[in-house]
């Protein structure tokens, strides 16, 4: 059997066929984007609501968090590392609470951790549209 740059043969039943390599690259599928809103649902759900009009659950209403002082939504009580936080719900810090919350604020109670960049940009995405 004789390979070349260009092709390869292969034996089936004592004929060698000859295969063009570059006409056999296969294209490989592009990656579909994540689908924010189910994640948002599989991760976040079970403790945040996304309306304002539901009541709390485990964790605050989401629903325009991007731009919101931390710890101040009205009915919700926050740790006390979070009610006294002082800064603003952005996409840098939404992306740094989601990788570690209790290193952004010492003391808090979220569980939730997120290591993947592209995870943690789709959810943050979602909560911009939900303003």
């Amino acid at each position: 059997m004789r390979r070349t740059a260009l092709s390869t043969g292969l034996a089936f039943g004592g004929a060698l066929l000859a295969i063009d390599s570059a006409a056999a690259q296969i294209a490989l599928p592009t990656a579909k984007p994540l689908d924010a809103a189910s994640l948002f649902k599989q991760q976040c759900a079970t403790c945040h609501a996304t309306s304002l009009s539901e009541p709390p659950r485990q964790g605050p209403q989401l629903a325009k968090i991007v731009g919101r002082e931390a710890g101040t939504q009205d009915g919700f009580r926050y740790s006390p590392g979070l009610a006294q936080a002082h800064f603003v719900w952005n996409e840098d810090r939404l992306d740094a609470w989601m990788a570690n919350p209790q290193v952004l604020v010492p003391g808090a109670v979220m569980a939730y951790r997120q290591s993947r960049p592209e995870v943690r940009a789709a959810i943050i995405n979602y909560l911009k549209e939900l303003n």
